[in-house]
């Protein structure tokens, strides 16, 4: 007996199958429209996660910027307060030592009476010597030199001027008569060479303390003061007339200066 495995299937069975593909394909389209909507509901959540990793990617970069930024101001406050501790401990330094100025400063001040007593006498001191000098030096502008010294003798009595104006004055007096030493100069005087009272002009010619020379307005006389005399003593003019008279102009600007042979005592030792 011969079975046919191919035998064509009874109209029951055909419909049943039918039926059965027609609920597989609803399935598998079902299927399919699940898993599509399922892929949106992925992709939207996907996307609302990197919308909110972004978020929150701009948080951190923001919160790192601000960080960077609190510790580069942290950096800038560090090396500020290290700056001030040096500055302060060089205040510190000052301090101390204007405290110790201070203190010195009120030690002197407390001796201020005892050195103000102190100095009164001693300007009184040296105008006496200034005064001896000025007597016993070649009488060149006597007049104002004299005239100084007793201003500043007059000055020590005035209750307005402090002791430091006087020693101040004092010592300007000294600088001047110092500085007379230094300089050459020619000027008018009136000179009474015979002590009778009869003065006669001359012009002066002076050169620092070592010659003080005189020439008359005519030019037929000149001669030197003798310190060593104490008086005028008269001296060929044919020998001396020109360069004293030389030596008038070069002090009044008025001829280039130039080497001049004068009459000069020769110096002594000092005893």
């Amino acid at each position: 007996m011969t079975i046919n495995y191919f035998s064509p299937m009874p109209s029951a069975v055909k419909r049943v199958a039918r039926i059965g593909l027609c609920i597989f394909s609803s399935v598998c389209f079902y299927a399919a429209s699940a898993s599509a909507d399922q892929l949106d509901e992925v992709f939207k959540v996907g996307q609302s996660k990197a919308a909110a990793a972004q978020k929150s990617q701009v948080k951190i970069d923001g919160i790192a910027d601000k960080t960077d930024a609190l510790l580069q101001s942290y950096k800038q406050v560090n090396k500020e307060i290290e700056g001030l501790r040096v500055y302060n401990a060089q205040l510190e330094a000052r301090i101390q030592n204007q405290l110790k100025r201070i203190t010195e400063i009120d030690k002197a001040m407390s001796q201020v009476t005892v050195i103000q007593r102190q100095i009164t006498p001693l300007l009184i001191k040296m105008l006496d010597g200034l005064e001896n000098f000025v007597a016993l030096d070649v009488p060149f502008l006597a007049e104002e030199r004299q005239t100084r010294l007793e201003n500043l003798r007059g000055n020590l009595d005035k209750s307005n001027q402090t002791i430091a104006e006087h020693f101040r004055q004092v010592l300007e007096a000294y600088k001047i008569e110092n500085e007379y030493g230094r300089k050459i100069e020619a000027y008018d005087a009136s000179i009474d060479f015979n002590g009778d009272g009869k003065e006669r002009k001359v012009d002066i010619f002076r050169v620092g303390r070592i010659a003080l020379l005189y020439k008359t307005e005519d030019g037929k006389e000149v001669g030197r003061w003798n310190n060593e005399s104490r008086e005028w003593e008269a001296l060929d003019a044919s020998d001396w007339g020109s360069y004293i008279n030389t030596g008038i102009r070069i002090a009044r600007n008025q001829a280039v200066k130039d080497i001049l042979q004068l009459p000069i005592s020769a110096p002594e030792a000092a005893q």
